[in-house]
């Protein structure tokens, strides 16, 4: 078995292979347009719903071409989050991923239309694509869980308590619902579409999957917290210290920070225990629950 770090890597370059292959390329009376999808997309992300999506296909050894599909549908998602993310209508960052937002690059309606392109991509991408013949009957499923993910019962409903929560007091359940939304759903529905690809799943594997990936969200987003104060912006590619500065309610903030590292590594420990009782081959997924708390950025 190849290391962590090969494993990454690989999934990296495959899913980058994949969406580079089927973004439109940047020509015609759209070529601006396509540039920009390319330019929000094809940069030095971390990938980690596509990881995630591997990682659970590779359980019962699901077509990879299938996971290639499914792979690219959540990263076109989460590429369009960003984009509308950093309009200066919604966070008004300046910086991601260490190269100017898309709006900055571009202009703010190209940004605009950028992400509402890229998300609809997703989905024409999710129901359009070959399948293999096991795949090609969970289809539906497949655009149903990515697009609760995405919408007003996911992350979409997040964002929309996020702005209103901007320099008003949460408490710990209601910060933990509101990341549940805006960063956890899309990361558990990447698990679960990549368990999908290999067929039916017994309830209760499926319940602890989903498990799985609800805990492994809410780690990921206590560790962003702490990172935001703790790494530099050069290590981020985003301005550290941007949650404070908004006015945002942090896990530091209402934990402190020695409280919120404790959770983080808790909360990465419980998603490990939810794989507990999988007979499967569960090290892939163990070590990203566990990589999404030590990362640097």
């Amino acid at each position: 078995m190849s290391s962590f770090v090969e494993f990454l890597d690989g999934c990296q370059q495959r899913v980058d292979g994949a969406l580079a292959r089927m973004l439109p390329v940047a020509e015609g009376p759209t070529a601006r347009l396509h540039a920009a999808m390319r330019y929000a997309t094809l940069n030095k992300g971390k990938r980690l719903r596509p990881i995630l999506v591997y990682a659970a296909g590779a359980l019962r050894h699901a077509d990879a071409h299938d996971l290639d599909v499914a792979a690219c549908a959540v990263e076109l998602i989460h590429a369009y989050s960003l984009v509308h993310d950093d309009l200066p209508a919604m966070d008004d960052d300046d910086l991601r991923r260490g190269q100017p937002t898309t709006h900055i690059a571009f202009d703010e309606a190209t940004a605009i239309l950028a992400g509402d392109a890229l998300q609809t991509l997703a989905f024409e991408h999710l129901a359009a694509a070959p399948l293999s013949a096991q795949s090609e009957p969970i289809r539906i499923q497949l655009l149903q869980l990515l697009a609760k993910a995405s919408g007003a019962a996911g992350m979409g409903g997040g964002q929309a308590i996020d702005l209103a929560a901007t320099g008003q007091q949460l408490t710990l359940a209601e910060l933990q619902h509101m990341h549940a939304l805006k960063t956890g759903a899309l990361i558990t529905a990447s698990v679960l579409m990549g368990a999908a690809c290999s067929g039916p799943w017994q309830p209760n594997e499926w319940q602890a999957l989903t498990a799985y990936g609800n805990a492994l969200g809410l780690a990921f987003q206590i560790h962003d917290d702490v990172l935001d104060i703790e790494a530099d912006t050069a290590t981020l590619g985003k301005p550290q210290g941007s949650d404070i500065e908004k006015g945002k309610m942090t896990f530091p903030a209402l934990l402190g920070l020695a409280e919120a590292k404790r959770r983080a590594q808790q909360t990465a420990e419980q998603a490990v225990s939810a794989l507990a009782g999988l007979p499967y081959h569960t090290g892939r997924l163990i070590e990203l629950a566990r990589y999404v708390v030590s990362r640097g950025h």
